[in-house]
């Protein structure tokens, strides 16, 4: 896949992504579908899996993720893995460890991030906690819901806890919102395909 303005097909999982996914011989597999929510008995479609571990490896900068739709009852629901947990301080680790499934978190634009104006950061409640934020991929559309939805129609959950999993795998997130009119999730020049004349599909 060298040639950036060519359009590649396949019905199974290219090899790029299919390196990312950890296979299913290791002993830890089950475990691994079980960090992201998933019935190892019942272990779903590979490209469903990389939508929400990411496929991400400390060897590149790849991400891998679904553009999100709306669910039967016409409303944004996603689900993702907090971002930046490693780069929260001590404490934010040890709140962490307390939260449990069903926890409401809240979303906080962080307008003064310097590195990123578009953040969206994360914290816990009772105690108030920013333990890390939305993934950057989301951010936009985040920023967009905030401005357009009923603030009791967003709904930011911890799904699962996963403490012995790697920091990029420790905390899935469920989140919930609804779907505006007009509303388009992945819009921006970042999302725009490379080849020209190609368009960009969600689903």
């Amino acid at each position: 896949m060298e040639l950036l303005d060519r359009v590649y097909e396949s019905e199974s999982l290219f090899p790029i992504f299919a390196n990312r996914l950890l296979p299913s011989s290791r002993p830890e597999y089950e475990e691994y579908l079980r960090w992201s929510g998933f019935d190892p008995a019942h272990p779903p479609e590979p490209i469903v899996v990389l939508g929400v571990t990411e496929g991400i490896r400390k060897t590149d900068a790849v991400e891998v993720f679904p553009c999100p739709t709306p669910d039967t009852e016409g409303c944004y629901l996603n689900r993702f893995f907090l971002h930046g947990i490693r780069w929260m301080d001590h404490l934010a680790s040890e709140r962490l460890e307390t939260v449990r499934p069903g926890d409401r978190l809240y979303l906080m634009l962080d307008l003064q991030n310097h590195s990123d104006p578009q953040a969206v950061a994360v914290r816990t409640e009772h105690p108030s906690a920013m333990v890390g934020y939305v993934p950057r991929y989301l951010a936009r559309d985040v920023w967009s819901l905030m401005r357009e939805c009923e603030i009791d129609w967003i709904e930011l959950s911890v799904e699962r806890v996963n403490l012995r999993a790697p920091t990029q795998n420790r905390l899935l997130c469920r989140m919930k919102a609804c779907w505006p009119d007009g509303f388009q999730p992945c819009d921006g020049e970042e999302f725009v395909p490379i080849p020209a004349g190609v368009t960009a599909r969600c689903g």
